[in-house]
């Protein structure tokens, strides 16, 4: 895979929300404005990226046993420091995104890339993957901000849209609304990639941990 490839393909072929379908609670949580969306894909990006880079450089010094740990350390300081810096600059996207800021900490989109990506290939290859991941993440957030927003506020980024804002549907700004625009989402991704990205296997043998797993029971066998 090249770089322009392992960047392309967060945005449709691995997009981390509407085929891997990870990062779901902050996606239906922010998704009923525009500007909370792209705040929460911005600081989620500068994250991964800031994670993926650093946990890159440090995959030969990190103990196995203990690198999700590591990680999970390594991901909650650059947490606070985005949540920082938007506390002290943006502190209107601040209110709006609330506890899920803080919550970036155990989006399963950021620890996953760390276990899945950084801890096997170089700095820059991590960037980059980061870089896409964090761009499919911004778009399907973007997508369903914006249908969301529209009719169930008859607005698009604060800016009223005629008739629409006073004809507006009120439940998809609601929870009921935001799986919906979800799922409809989810289908026109595997529609446009004829169901091609969703042929994969979740088995064992498909798992980061399956040699740690695969250990443990062995070791526990040899002790009965």
């Amino acid at each position: 895979m090249n770089k322009r490839q392992n960047f392309l393909k967060g945005l449709i072929k691995e997009n981390p929300v509407l085929v891997l379908v990870l990062g779901t609670c902050p996606t239906l949580a922010v998704t009923t404005g525009v500007s909370s969306a792209i705040g929460m894909g911005a600081a989620a990006t500068a994250v991964l990226l800031c994670s993926n880079i650093v946990i890159s450089a440090l995959r030969n010094i990190i103990p196995d046993k203990v690198r999700i740990p590591c990680y999970i350390v390594l991901i909650a300081g650059f947490v606070t420091m985005v949540q920082m810096l938007v506390k002290a600059f943006a502190p209107a996207l601040d209110e709006a995104l609330g506890i899920y800021l803080p919550l970036i900490v155990v989006n399963c989109i950021i620890l996953g890339r760390a276990e899945m990506f950084a801890n096997k290939n170089k700095v820059i290859d991590s960037a980059i993957d980061a870089l896409g991941m964090g761009a499919g993440f911004t778009l399907a957030l973007f997508m369903m901000s914006s249908i969301r927003e529209i009719l169930g506020n008859g607005s698009w980024m604060g800016f009223e849209i005629p008739i629409l804002s006073d004809n507006s549907i009120s439940i998809m700004t609601m929870a009921p609304g935001g799986f919906l625009v979800f799922g409809i989402l989810i289908a026109v991704v595997n529609k446009i990639s004829h169901g091609k990205n969703s042929k994969k296997n979740f088995g064992c043998a498909g798992c980061p941990s399956a040699d740690i797993c695969g250990k443990s029971n062995g070791e526990q066998e040899e002790a009965k």
